[in-house]
């Protein structure tokens, strides 16, 4: 496999599949893909606000003419950042699984932006919420732009003559992550299942079907592989974040078994073995969403006040590092 640069933008992968980079891939900067055959195309996600997505669009459009007319959208999950740019791309069927569509009703552009407009009065978990994507991204103006087609398990594409495979494979990330499967270009988008040189974060799980998802796509004949956020890669990059996984869940049962809070376990659990990765205070949801599952506890999490608890993570290793 050829070493793929890191840089922004339109990365040809051959065979009509290419790759839209935003690095440095922390919180909010997706990647996003393109298949196109005999005339057609297929994106898979848009990007977390207007200027982003229509950045991207125009660099397809020159890397790839028929780019300039998407036929189908597919979006891998609700996260914004692969979604908010969807008004972008009229006349397109956009796809998702049913899961994913269910929860872009429930988290809309609309609300997060009145968000960031009064983030001062929300508390300390939206100041740092605004911190890390505020800041980066403009979420005024964006339309909730909803799928107009959805699907469970798996939905078999023709885009031209290329077959193209949507695979359901959560709830893991959030509550209905896909990936796209391209069989005869041995290549896969992933979504935020996979993030590379990056700490992924549990918004849903259970954990057990993002293991699942990785052995999948370990089990399928795939070269290259295009994360949801970070470089492309390749299986070593999904062997990677299936070592990070599966080593988290171990660390954390310990510490839940001994009685320890989630907040303290995260503090307890030596990052080493991922000593480079970015974003290390998302192991504050991580571990929180495994003591949910170890707990058999349904509620939904609070999200402001897991922003509010990796602010604090967030400060203390920023303190410790002076």
């Amino acid at each position: 496999m050829p070493a793929w640069p890191y840089r922004k933008g339109v990365h040809d992968l051959g065979n009509g599949c290419y790759a839209y980079l935003q690095p440095d891939g922390t919180w909010g900067w997706s990647n996003a893909g393109l298949v196109a055959d005999q005339g057609e195309t297929l994106l898979v996600d848009t990007l977390f606000d207007l200027k982003c997505t229509r950045e991207m669009l125009a660099a397809l459009r020159g890397a790839v003419p028929a780019a300039a007319r998407i036929g189908t959208l597919v979006n891998t999950h609700s996260n914004g950042d692969h979604t908010f740019g969807n008004q972008l791309v009229p006349g397109a069927q956009i796809i998702a699984s049913r899961a994913c569509a269910e929860e872009m009703r429930e988290r809309t552009p609309a609300e997060l932006a009145g968000m960031m407009r009064n983030w001062r009065s929300l508390g300390p978990g939206a100041a740092f919420f605004y911190e890390v994507m505020g800041t980066r991204f403009d979420f005024e103006g964006i339309t909730l732009t909803l799928p107009t087609r959805t699907f469970e398990r798996e939905l078999a594409l023709r885009v031209g003559g290329k077959e193209v495979r949507l695979v359901e494979v959560g709830p893991a990330h959030t509550g209905g992550d896909t990936v796209v499967y391209v069989p005869a270009d041995k290549t896969v988008f992933t979504g935020d299942i996979l993030f590379v040189n990056g700490h992924p974060v549990i918004w849903a799980g259970p954990i057990g079907n993002w293991t699942k998802a990785c052995r999948r796509i370990l089990d399928w004949d795939v070269e290259t592989v295009v994360p949801g956020h970070g470089p492309i890669t390749d299986k070593a990059g999904v062997r990677a974040m299936l070592r990070y996984l599966e080593y988290l869940r171990d660390e954390a049962k310990q510490r839940f078994d001994a009685g320890m809070g989630y907040e303290a376990a995260a503090r307890d659990i030596s990052l080493a073995p991922v000593a480079d990765w970015t974003d290390p205070e998302r192991i504050v949801v991580n571990v929180h969403a495994l003591y949910r599952e170890f707990a058999a506890d349904k509620a939904p999490p609070d999200a402001m006040a897991l922003f509010a608890a990796m602010g604090r993570y967030h400060d203390e290793r920023k303190r410790r590092a002076v």
